[in-house]
């Protein structure tokens, strides 16, 4: 990297050193690792500020039409909003598109707007592992809403409502047969549910899926300061977005009031601690001589069968002690 963006610079809201040190804390180098530690140290007094909203939904859902419309209505009552859209990962090329930008044209010209799309990668259920990183980075340059796109349904809901305020599901009309196949877990992560492109043809079936879900919704525990809600909007025609905003406004302040969002993210640096354990003892494992020397000849035995994948960690683990 030719040259290390300041936390000064950050601070001052420079979007390109903002870009520089995303690119920097998903750096896999280990001078860039220790370059991204310090920089996150000096701008962590920084950050906390901002509302931090998760939104996934079923492909097809309209998701990215609906962050442009709910980020320009943002954008436009004054808010800076920040979207951090995670892209999929070729599993075979391992390669992403990255096409965000072209995705949110009109959001991406908005002058109060940051749109950074990250490649999953490896990570599991589609979120990029730096993502909490970048979410800190784009609250100290002064951004007071941040939106976390996901892949789509899965594993991901989990990892983003382990590090979001509100956790927004997506769903299309016709909630009768699709109910069917929605975990209860996801129900159970979600802040809300609105059901998108509810106009046209579909307006009146969106008003019965909505009944669907909000009966779906009354049969599960949820926390005891909220009751998620079911709306409905059409964010190609920009209908409902506002009242979306209105909803989340009513969950801050419900959840400010007892300092439920204050635990709630000290319960998500614990997790996160946890992770980043996990992520740093298997980096140190991997590096590690003798396990390196080792492990493609435990793979070829696991592969083959002449030795057990049990058999094969306890070797590397083993190794790495000696």
């Amino acid at each position: 990297m030719p040259s290390t963006p300041t936390a000064e610079a950050i601070l001052a809201g420079n979007r390109r050193a903002l870009a520089k040190a995303i690119t920097l804390v998903e750096s896999r180098r280990s001078d860039d690792r220790e370059a991204a530690q310090a920089l996150l140290s000096d701008i962590l007094p920084h950050t906390g500020n901002s509302i931090r909203i998760g939104i996934t939904g079923v492909p097809g859902v309209g998701k990215s039409t609906f962050i442009e419309c709910f980020g320009q209505a943002l954008t436009r009552a004054g808010h800076r909003v920040a979207v951090l859209a995670v892209d999929p990962s070729s599993p075979i090329a391992g390669g992403s598109i990255l096409g965000d930008k072209t995705r949110m044209e009109h959001l991406s010209r908005e002058p109060n707007a940051f749109i950074r799309p990250s490649p999953a990668g490896d990570a599991l259920g589609g979120v990029a592992l730096k993502t909490r990183e970048s979410l800190l980075l784009c609250e100290a340059a002064g951004f007071d809403v941040i939106l976390v796109e996901t892949v789509g349904v899965g594993q991901s809901e989990h990892l983003v409502a382990g590090m979001v305020d509100f956790f927004l599901v997506l769903m299309l009309p016709g909630g009768g047969d699709e109910l069917q196949g929605i975990k209860k877990g996801i129900l159970e992560l979600a802040d809300a549910i609105v059901i998108n492109k509810a106009d046209g043809a579909s307006a009146l079936l969106a008003k019965t899926t909505q009944q669907h879900y909000a009966g779906a919704m009354s049969l599960l525990r949820h926390r005891p300061d909220w009751t998620p809600e079911v709306l409905t909007c059409s964010a190609l025609h920009g209908e409902g977005v506002d009242t979306v905003w209105q909803m989340i406004l009513r969950f801050r302040e419900a959840l400010s009031s007892n300092a439920a969002i204050t635990e709630k993210r000290a319960e998500q640096n614990l997790a996160w601690l946890s992770q980043l354990i996990n992520e740093l003892l298997l980096r140190d494992l991997r590096s590690h001589r003798a396990v390196a020397a080792a492990l493609p000849d435990v793979e070829r035995e696991v592969r083959n069968s002449t030795l057990s994948p049990l058999q094969g960690a306890q070797k590397i683990l083993a190794l790495s002690r000696a």
